[in-house]
């Protein structure tokens, strides 16, 4: 249940309001400001449909990213119609248009941190405008309108007269996807991405590897899949594939940040990178296992300086992420190659110096291929050395993640909490809503600090995900936290997040997105004979 007790009126009468208003007045995840005349709405005809560019816009026809937009949200809209219609035809006849009009000119490449994500909608009984200063927010105002639009019993389309200012809190909204602890079909990558999209999420975090498989496929180091993937042939990421992502998310107005985590989460490198990882010893002798990268050699940051400055170029976005997390010492303290190392220079028995010593030759060697980085908190944990510009990831919870967004932020560093979203995590009942409660500011620091705050990311880890409950365990809940880092910080009422949540549910199930329900009821898409 939502609420009880003395809730109960306020619930019906959000009811009967949200029935006056009609399907097509709901948006997620909410917009800045928002105005909706119910009474006053617009007939709209498929066949005499169009989007297009107003006469005083910077971009016009040839714009990729708005060109295939158009194409997408005409058949999002009217998924029943077979094919929109020709663009010359509809100039012969009346027709509703949607005109779009962005100020900056160009058709930007990549979206990148700074993008210009804020648009205004339009919406009156003679005309439909959308107004942004990017390609980017156009696409954000291209989803807002597709939510606008309603069906009615009678299966004409309709859209109320509506007035819309809107854009994103923070400018950084993520998703994480392990693609090493069960293999995702590019297909489901896809999948994501679109439905990313529809919640205004603009960064894919791929944590491409870890420990279990080596699905990248290195054009320098081949053996690294060959030998650390699944399968070889059936379970990696082929270069396309890798462009194939890449392209999707930046049609998209979605960054795609790799991470490939060193010195730990490496063992899967191991069989396709010959004396990378440290030989672990029991006494005097090896006992035939591995732990982290070995971080005494120089081979081994002749071996990275060649992967990382192919990721670099694969990967267009400014960002990499680098990890740092969860290294575990006792493999370096067995061997005594390493303890000498450690006596040689200085650092005891205090191995977070000598894991910091092989992380800060990393971030150097990334920096001079001209990358950021993004990084796990235990990096700022163990006092490494790192640029101002850095990202730390906060995501432990064994101490209250808000005492380490102050700690970040206090030091000046730029932060990006994930702590209380990790998706992969799941329990009885409507979890969305603890995600939904998180405040990312809500911590002791000065405006300055909380300035820093760039975002979130929900994560979604693999050890029990793959294809088979990858959308359903990740939609609609992604959902709550896309609307947290969006609208707001006062769009906090439960029952309004509630309704809206499960019309948009609703929605993804009309688009062919298998969205787990939030409570009980039905969606009319359910029983749809077409």
């Amino acid at each position: 249940m939502i609420g009880t007790g003395s809730m109960a009126g306020g619930l019906l009468m959000w009811l009967w309001l949200w029935l006056l208003a009609g399907p097509g007045g709901a948006v997620w995840p909410q917009p800045q400001h928002v105005r909706v005349w119910p009474g006053s709405s617009s007939r709209l005809v498929p066949a005499r449909f169009r989007f297009g560019y107003a006469r005083d816009s910077a971009v016009g026809p040839g714009c990729a990213v708005l060109d295939q937009a158009f194409l997408r949200y005409w058949r999002l809209l009217f998924a029943a119609q077979r094919r929109p219609p020709e663009y010359e035809q509809l100039w012969e006849m009346s027709c509703n248009e949607l005109l779009v009009s962005v100020t900056k000119p160009g058709c930007e490449d990549y979206p990148n941190m700074d993008s210009e994500e804020s648009y205004k909608l339009s919406i009156s009984e003679d005309s439909f405008l959308l107004t942004a200063d990017s390609v980017w927010g156009a696409l954000r105002g291209l989803e807002t309108f597709s939510q606008l639009v309603g069906r009615a019993e009678d299966g004409t389309y309709y859209v109320n007269k509506t007035d819309i200012v809107d854009f994103p809190r923070f400018r950084y909204r993520g998703l994480l996807l392990d693609t090493s602890r069960h293999y995702l079909p590019v297909k489901a990558i896809l999948e994501t991405l679109d439905v990313m999209a529809y919640n205004k999420l603009n960064v894919f975090h791929w944590h491409i590897v870890d420990d279990p498989s080596f699905p990248y496929e290195s054009a320098a180091f081949p053996d690294l899949s060959e030998k650390g993937a699944y399968n070889p042939i059936t379970h990696v990421y082929t270069p396309n594939d890798v462009k194939l992502v890449i392209e999707h998310a930046r049609l998209r107005g979605i960054r795609v940040i790799p991470e490939f985590d060193t010195p730990g989460h490496t063992l899967s490198w191991g069989p396709g990178a010959p004396g990378l990882l440290t030989p672990c010893y029991i006494g005097s002798k090896p006992s035939g296992a591995y732990g982290p990268v070995n971080p005494i050699l120089n081979s081994t940051y002749q071996f990275m300086a060649v992967l990382f400055r192919e990721v670099s170029t694969v990967f267009p976005d400014f960002y990499l992420h680098l990890g740092g997390d969860e290294v575990e010492f006792t493999c370096w303290r067995s061997n005594p190659e390493i303890n000498s190392f450690m006596k040689q220079m200085g650092f005891g028995q205090d191995y977070t110096e000598l894991e910091s010593f092989y992380i800060q030759r990393l971030l150097d060697m990334v920096s001079s291929y001209g990358k950021g980085y993004v990084v796990w908190q235990e990096v700022f944990d163990n006092g490494v050395k790192v640029k101002p510009d850095t990202i730390i990831h906060v995501w432990k919870e064994s101490v209250p993640y808000q005492h380490k967004m102050a700690q970040v932020t206090k030091a000046g560093y730029r932060a990006l909490l994930s702590a209380p979203w990790y998706l992969n995590h799941i329990s009885y009942g409507q979890d969305w809503l603890a995600a939904y409660k998180v405040e990312p500011l809500q911590f002791a620091g000065s405006s300055e600090q909380k300035a820093l705050v760039i975002g979130g990311e929900a994560c979604m880890w693999g050890e029990y995900v793959d294809a088979t409950n990858l959308t359903p365990r990740l939609w609609p809940r992604a959902g709550a936290v896309a609307e947290r880092l969006w609208s707001n910080e006062t769009v906090r009422d439960l029952q309004d997040a509630y309704y809206r949540l499960a019309d948009f549910r609703c929605k993804l199930l009309g688009r062919g997105i298998q969205a787990e329900p939030l409570f009980v009821g039905y969606c009319d898409h359910e029983y749809s004979r077409s």
